[in-house]
């Protein structure tokens, strides 16, 4: 029997090879992962509902949300989106920001109203769901069907109050409630927290989200070179107003994307007109004489 070689004998000493796995890589996985951080978040928020622990659960709903905007942006700079990904978001976002925020307000004031006070929670979770429904069947192409392109203009914009931000406006009387209640205000606190000023608002917050009303998505914003400095001041502001009086820079917050959403919508009514003005001097130039 020969003895091995000395290649033989060195060749025991060689680190083994790591075997390798078929799957996604870890980074593939990090959006999913921040999205199933955010359904928790909202699960917990509805256990400090129950509780009877409300800033805890207004708070943990401002978390989901922070949250729900990042996984979608970290997903695209990781080359991570997939189909699941995008399934998982929006059941996640249907329980955060469609039944955690109208489970909350019940728990808050309107089951002070009796039976009536559940209704406008039904309506405000039929109005995310459909509103998340109408956005997923937007983005899938029908087999065999080719949607026509979008206009450019039109990519800026969100059909509707996405259910975050709409989460946010619904939480309006809690943010508003807990800010006066700080401030020692009880009249206007009672009077925020009545039970008919927060189904008005879920009411009306249901109806924005399923409109067609167009709403800045923020995704290509552009901000003009001279208002760069304001907008900083302006955030540096609202920082620190947030850091010490949470509760009344939520709510402003609250009133200023309302606002908002006239300049969107004028926005949006410019941009189409002189898109629509464009085409018809397109179409004029080549028309044979």
């Amino acid at each position: 029997m020969t003895k091995p070689g000395l290649r033989g004998r060195l060749r025991r000493f060689s680190p083994r090879q790591r075997p390798r796995f078929r799957g996604p890589s870890f980074n593939r996985l990090i959006p999913n992962l921040m999205t199933m951080m955010g359904l928790c978040f909202g699960l917990v928020a509805i256990r400090f509902g129950i509780e009877g622990r409300f800033p805890q659960a207004a708070a943990f709903i401002v978390v989901a949300a922070v949250i729900d905007g990042l996984d979608g942006r970290i997903a695209r700079m990781l080359k991570g989106t997939s189909r699941f990904g995008a399934e998982f978001d929006s059941l996640s976002d249907f329980l955060c920001f469609g039944v955690a925020p109208a489970l909350i307000l019940y728990l808050w004031t309107l089951q002070h109203a009796g039976p009536l006070g559940f209704i406008p929670c039904v309506m405000f979770a039929v109005c995310s769901s459909l509103r998340l429904a109408r956005f997923n069947a937007a983005s899938i192409a029908e087999p065999g069907v080719i949607p026509p392109p979008k206009p450019a203009y039109a990519y800026n914009f969100f059909q509707g109050v996405p259910a975050p931000a709409g989460a946010g406006l619904a939480l309006f009387p809690l943010f508003a409630s807990l800010a006066v209640a700080e401030w020692e205000w009880d009249r206007l606190a009672h009077a925020i927290s009545y039970p008919l000023f927060s189904a008005l608002v879920l009411f009306v917050v249901g109806g924005l989200m399923v409109s067609s009303l167009p709403s800045w998505s923020f995704k290509n914003f552009k901000v003009p070179a001279q208002m760069v400095l304001p907008l900083l001041l302006g955030t540096g502001a609202f920082i620190a107003f947030l850091v010490t009086e949470p509760w009344a820079a939520l709510a402003l917050g609250g009133a200023m994307y309302v606002g908002m959403l006239y300049f969107s919508a004028r926005s949006y009514l410019k941009l189409k007109a002189e898109a629509e003005a464009m085409a018809g001097t397109e179409e004029t130039s080549t028309v044979p004489e």
